[in-house]
């Protein structure tokens, strides 16, 4: 199997709104915030939902691989309810392996409420549900092992059961990439993640903020330099500027495609990475892999959602 990724597995439910609406509810645009089901059904029973699908980023980088040809799995938590038995089929449908056996939880299937802005940015709300109790027991070793890359997610690192699962996870594998996943999650993390970077991940993938808020960085200078310091593959998006990498002493920068219709950014980053392991593992140049990341960036923010249909 070429890629294998771990994430939390959540059922996207999209929503149009306005920017009345985040302010309304004291969110912070662009940005994921943790909620209980509580709250989350509280501000789901105002809204009109667009579409459903299942989703959750690393499952959506590896669905991207899957349509680019790749033989590809997921690891991910859910509960056997009706969501769960949804997520499960869609996975089955694009052709991943799903490497996780569902029972009956306490918790129901996770969900993220994805609140898309008329200037396309998309705000999201996620009760994790059970996909947060993620443990080494739903760790399945000999995936990892017959995998040529493990892929996570900063999303599903955690404290306590997650963070073994995450343990477990790298010490199988035999190369390992994550993303860093959203500001929120760096923040939280900082320490862990800066650990992580430097010591266990073969590819970082990072938006600019993430980047430069891991390292604290005063401009982005500061991230060029530590990135050659630690001699690792360092990719980050930069939005209208750009992707690039940092590989050891190299800096290779790919421009981003011009006058495309925006009309959502769910899941640019996740495509991304898809796109940039795609030519990765398929022996393309770092420039190549930019490439073809940037191209599926390119189209997935043309449409509603997270999946090129």
């Amino acid at each position: 199997m070429k890629i294998l990724g771990i994430g939390n597995a959540i059922v996207d439910v999209l929503c149009k709104v306005e920017d009345k609406f985040i302010q309304k509810n004291s969110l912070t645009k662009s940005t994921m915030k943790l909620v209980d089901e509580k709250e989350f059904n509280t501000l789901l029973s105002s809204l009109k939902i667009s579409e459903t699908v299942a989703g959750g980023s690393v499952a959506n980088s590896i669905v991207g691989l899957s349509q680019l040809g790749n033989n590809v799995g997921f690891i991910g938590k859910v509960s056997d309810d009706e969501l769960g038995v949804k997520y499960e089929e869609g996975l089955k449908k694009e052709k991943v392996k799903y490497f996780y056996s569902k029972k009956k939880e306490k918790i129901p299937t996770g969900t993220c409420l994805i609140l898309i802005t008329p200037d396309s940015e998309r705000t999201m709300v996620t009760f994790l549900g059970t996909a947060g109790k993620i443990n080494e027991d739903d760790i399945d070793e000999n995936a990892i092992k017959k995998s040529e890359i493990l892929f996570l997610e900063g999303y599903l690192w955690d404290e306590g059961e997650p963070k073994k699962a995450f343990d477990k996870a790298i010490k199988h594998a035999n190369k390992v990439a994550m993303s860093l996943s959203d500001l929120f999650c760096v923040e939280r993390h900082k320490a862990n993640f800066l650990d992580l970077v430097k010591n266990k991940l073969d590819i970082t993938f990072a938006n600019e903020q993430e980047i430069m808020s891991l390292i604290n960085a005063s401009n982005f200078n500061d991230v060029i330099e530590f990135s050659k310091k630690i001699k690792k593959l360092i990719i980050i998006t930069r939005g209208d500027k750009g992707a690039l990498a940092i590989n050891g002493d190299e800096v290779v920068e790919c421009p981003a495609h011009q006058n495309l219709k925006i009309i959502d950014l769910t899941g640019a980053g996740d495509l991304f990475a898809g796109g940039f392991l795609h030519g990765f593992i398929n022996g393309k140049t770092v420039k190549e892999s930019l490439i073809k990341g940037t191209e599926m960036s390119s189209k997935i923010i043309q449409l509603i959602g997270a999946r090129i249909k």
